[in-house]
């Protein structure tokens, strides 16, 4: 596959090929999986908004936890790459420098709408207002319109790129930076929107993460917590 010569988006072209044609170093599937979350996830988003009657504040409260969590795992998604992956690839793989500097341009211009939407949802939150949420939907089809973009650009001229230069512990830090960023309490429903929007439901996300106990605990755990968490997000009360 010759990623570096792949026409990007901006018509720019490479002029040689980054080296792909040895074995992988690394599996970064992780990072196809996370995107398939957030895009979900962002796409639902304001149809959750749309979803909250004007002056429910507890109803507007369940769905702006949601909000913030995507939006911080959004965040800290961009951040891991900004800190460490660009650098990583220019250094190792420096054909693709082309690709990684329209990856740093989308990220600056997506962080535009994400910082938008942030500072539109508190507002919302506290008075679940119909003219409140005017911004805040805005700010995330601006949000959902960048992810479209972006993700598939990523998705093929730098994840092959990773997986022949990074090494597994170097990809596995991206992982880990990402769950060190879920708020306070919000384990369980990052993980169930995680599983949910892989295109098996999660059952071999399951299998190859949490095998056998971790896996029950899940089932007998985390699922019904993140099964009455999505209920809250549709309204429905205890």
């Amino acid at each position: 596959m010759d990623v570096a010569l792949a026409a990007p988006r901006n018509g720019l072209l490479m002029t040689s090929t980054p080296p792909l044609d040895g074995p992988k170093t690394c599996d970064a599937s992780a990072m196809m999986e996370i995107h398939r979350m957030l895009l979900q996830s962002f796409d639902e988003a304001t149809a959750l908004v749309e979803g909250v009657r004007e002056g429910d504040t507890v109803h507007a409260e369940a769905v702006a936890v949601q909000l913030h969590l995507i939006s911080t795992a959004l965040h800290a998604h961009h951040e891991g790459e900004d800190s460490r992956l660009w650098d990583m690839i220019d250094t190792r793989a420096p054909a693709c420098f082309l690709h990684v500097e329209r990856m740093k341009v989308q990220h600056a211009q997506m962080l535009v709408q994400l910082e938008a939407f942030d500072r539109a949802v508190p507002p919302w939150r506290a008075s679940a207002g119909a003219a409140e949420a005017e911004p805040v939907k805005a700010a995330l089809a601006g949000v959902c319109a960048a992810l479209a973009a972006h993700f598939p650009d990523e998705e093929v001229h730098i994840v092959p790129v990773m997986e022949h230069v990074l090494t597994q512990p170097e990809e596995k830090w991206f992982s880990k930076h990402g769950r060190r960023a879920t708020p306070q309490g919000q384990g369980w429903n990052m993980l169930g929107a995680i599983l949910a929007a892989q295109p098996d439901g999660g059952t071999a996300w399951l299998r190859k993460n949490m095998p056998g106990p971790a896996g029950l605990v899940w089932r007998y755990v985390g699922a019904p917590r993140y099964a009455r968490f999505r209920a809250a997000l549709a309204g429905r009360r205890p």
